[in-house]
Parts: C-alpha cells; sequence; structure tokens
C-alpha cells in the first residue's frame, strides 16, 4: 500500500494541470476573447457615458454661442384715421406707418448673459470630463472584477481537483485498514462541497464576463480574457500642483453662479428699444419718417425674488467649493495611502501563496508516506486555495485603490496623467 501511496509528488501535480487545463484548453477556440483593458480604453470615445459627456459638452458650448446673438428686429404695419366720420370718412385722410423696433440691450444685459453662458459652458466641459474618468473607472472595475471571478472558477477548479485527489487516497487507506470509514465520508461530503462552490464560482464568472461585455459595448458576449488588469501594477504619477477636478468643478460652479447672480442683477433694469420707420399720408401723398424710444418701467417688478434666488445659489455653491476643497486633500492622501497599502498587501499575499504551495507539498508527502493524517493534509490543501483566493483579493484591492486614485487626479485608470 505504501507503493501506491507513495507517487512522485510531480506526478501528483501533473495530474493536478490536467485536470484544470484540459477542459479550458479544449474550449479555447470556442471562447470569445475579450480584448485587453487598454484597448477597450482607447474604445472609451465609442461608450454611451463618453458620448453622453461629449453632447452634454457641446450643448453647453452651442448655448454659449448663442448667449451672443443679438436680438431680433420687429416690423409693424399701423394705419390711422380711417373709418371715421366727416373728413375721416373712408381711407382718405389714411396716415400708414411702417416701422422697425429694435431692442437695445444696454445697461450690461447682453455682457451679463454671454458671461453666465460661458460660465455654464465651462463647469459643463468639466462635469463631461469628470464622466467620462468615471466611464474609465467604471470600465476598469468591470475588467477586473471579470478577470478576479475566472481567477476564482480556477481556484474552485483546482480545489475539486485536489480534493477528489486527496479523497482517492483516503478512499485507499480505508481499505487499507489505515483509517476510519468516517474519514473517507468526510473527504467525499469536502469533494462535494468544492464541487458546489465550483458551479456557484462559474455563475459569478458568468455574470461578471456579461457585465464587462455590456459596459464595454462588445459586439458579442466575452467568455475570457485575452489579457491580465489585475498583474499590471500601477504606474506612478508625479504629485499634479493644481486643483484636483472636483475642486476645478466646485470652483467653475461658483463663478457660474456669480454670473448667473449678474444676470438677475441686470434683469432688474429697464429695457429699451429704437424704433424708426416712415410714415406715409395719403390726402396729400407726402412722406415722413418717425424716429421713437421706448423704456420699461421697473416700477412694479424688480427682480427681487430672482436676485435673492440668485444670492442663495451662490452661497451653496460657494460653500460646496469650501468643502470641496477641505476634502480634496484628505482624500488624496487617503487614495494614496490605500494604493500604497494595497501593494503591500499583494506582496505579502504572493508571499503568502510560495509558502502555502510548499506547506501543501510537504503535507502531501508526509500524507502518502503515512506520517501526517488526513485533518493535517485537508488543512493545509484549505490555506493553500485560501491564501490563493487572497492573492485575487489583494489584486482586486489594488486595482480598486488606482480607480480611486485615478478619479481624484482626472485621468483614467491604469492611464496616462491628463
Amino acid at each position: 500500500m505504501p507503493m501506491l501511496l507513495g507517487r512522485p509528488l510531480r506526478a501528483v501535480w501533473l495530474g493536478v494541470a490536467i485536470l484544470v487545463c484540459a477542459s479550458p484548453l479544449a474550449m479555447a477556440q470556442t471562447r470569445e476573447v475579450a480584448p485587453s483593458y487598454q484597448s477597450l480604453l482607447a474604445r472609451l470615445e465609442q461608450m454611451p457615458a463618453a458620448i453622453e459627456a461629449a453632447a452634454l459638452s457641446e450643448a453647453a458650448d452651442a448655448r454659449a454661442q448663442q448667449a451672443r446673438a443679438i436680438a431680433n428686429p420687429s416690423l409693424s404695419w399701423e394705419t390711422e384715421n380711417i373709418q371715421g366720420s366727416g373728413p375721416y370718412r373712408g381711407f382718405g385722410n389714411a396716415e400708414t406707418t411702417v416701422s422697425v423696433t429694435q431692442p437695445l440691450e444696454l445697461f450690461g444685459q447682453r455682457s451679463a448673459r454671454i458671461g453666465a453662458a460661458r460660465a455654464d459652458a465651462l463647469a459643463t466641459g468639466l462635469r463631461s470630463e469628470q464622466m467620462r474618468w468615471r466611464a474609465a473607472g467604471r470600465l476598469a472595475q468591470a475588467y477586473s472584477d471579470a478577470e478576479a471571478a475566472s481567477r476564482r472558477y480556477d481556484l474552485a477548479a483546482e480545489a475539486l481537483a485536489l480534493s477528489e485527489q486527496d479523497a482517492r487516497a483516503v478512499a485507499l487507506l480505508v481499505e487499507a485498514g489505515r483509517e476510519a470509514t468516517l474519514r473517507g465520508i468526510q473527504a467525499r461530503s469536502e469533494t462535494d462541497a468544492a464541487r458546489a462552490q465550483l458551479e456557484e464560482a462559474r455563475a459569478v464568472r458568468d455574470a461578471a464576463f456579461a457585465r464587462l461585455s455590456a459596459i464595454a459595448m462588445l459586439d458579442a458576449p466575452v467568455e475570457t480574457l485575452g489579457a491580465s488588469l489585475l498583474d499590471t501594477a500601477p504606474a506612478s504619477h508625479a504629485l499634479d500642483a493644481s486643483d484636483p477636478l472636483a475642486v476645478r468643478i466646485a470652483q467653475a460652479e461658483v463663478d457660474a453662479a456669480g454670473q448667473r447672480l449678474t444676470v438677475e442683477q441686470r434683469r432688474a433694469r429697464p429695457d429699451l428699444s429704437a424704433s424708426m420707420g416712415m410714415r406715409r399720408f395719403r390726402e396729400t401723398g407726402d412722406d415722413a419718417f418717425t424716429i421713437g424710444l421706448s423704456v420699461s418701467v421697473p416700477l412694479f417688478d424688480r427682480n427681487r425674488g430672482g436676485v435673492r434666488a440668485a444670492y442663495a445659489d451662490q452661497r451653496a455653491a460657494e460653500a460646496r467649493l469650501t468643502a470641496q476643497q477641505q476634502e480634496a486633500r484628505a482624500d488624496r492622501l487617503a487614495a494614496e495611502a490605500t494604493l500604497s497599502a494595497s501593494m503591500a498587501r499583494v506582496r505579502a499575499a504572493d508571499s503568502g501563496v510560495g509558502a502555502a504551495e510548499e506547506a501543501y507539498r510537504m503535507a502531501r508527502v508526509g500524507f502518502d508516506a503515512g506520517r501526517l493524517s488526513q485533518l493535517e493534509l485537508r488543512s493545509t490543501r484549505a490555506s493553500l486555495i485560501s491564501a490563493r483566493n487572497a492573492a485575487v483579493e489583494a489584486r482586486l484591492a489594488r486595482v480598486r485603490a488606482e480607480i480611486d486614485l485615478a478619479g481624484l487626479e482626472g485621468r483614467a485608470p491604469f492611464g496616462e496623467s491628463r
């Protein structure tokens, strides 16, 4: 019996590799492979969120351009002294006037309108930029989630293969009378649990790939990844002395609120219009020019409510700016610390995987030689699978930390600085 159980360790691991990899290799040619994250990032402008951001920015620029338009003139036609009595009977003494009236946007009304539209366009442009980077962050998150789910599935398949292999070894020991029947039952129960975990991991993997296909706007659902993002270490970026994107957005909103306040203040001023026309005297056949000015009198409506509302909006925008300035530095420091800690966590997890692999190798040798029990082998196997899962979680945490930092800095995760 020791000859049966004393298989070379190399052959054991070869068997595990065949069990884990045979099915994926057989299906590799039929699986749809997703482009790399960098390839998908290059197509960011084609994704709905980026298209929406560009459209919003374009609309704001168009409104700013429209704000420069001069008000249209109005054309009027008027006939006087007709269909009356005495000499004004009929149309004999009619006076016909054709005039053109042009509103005059004086008192700074036009400049205030243009300034407000420009400020709104700037704020909208910055918000659109933020939408693009958030879309890039969602893409990176979906890609890393899909890769992590795929790795967890592979680990579950490996755990099942190791559990089945250990169960076979325990069955031989039970047949030889070296282990109790209970140990064989426990081994089969562990195998069944590992098989259920594999099915659960497959469902999670398929859902993650479906979400990636939807977010990346891929033509066909993907089933595997061609390049790794979890193994990509974030590039170091020089500290940008300019304000973070969120602070710049808040500042632009303050400026826009100030411009809207100016518009409301100017709206309370009189509206002035100039007119010029020609009058025709039908009785004598003479012509004469007419000129005129009209001005509104702000007697009842002085737009006081609109001005107060604009003041309140400006104070609210200033409060948001103050809060954003206070939070920006703390958020940046926290994101950098989280990223640094996650990178250290990856290194520690990789070291733990190496130690767990060596422990399982030694436990397997000791079990085959009859020096260790099934419980000790099971414990080292569980530690190995746990260590590998911890390595996946550490890499996923590193990706999330990079996404958070990139969002604060205003750039794409694992991409170039702005």
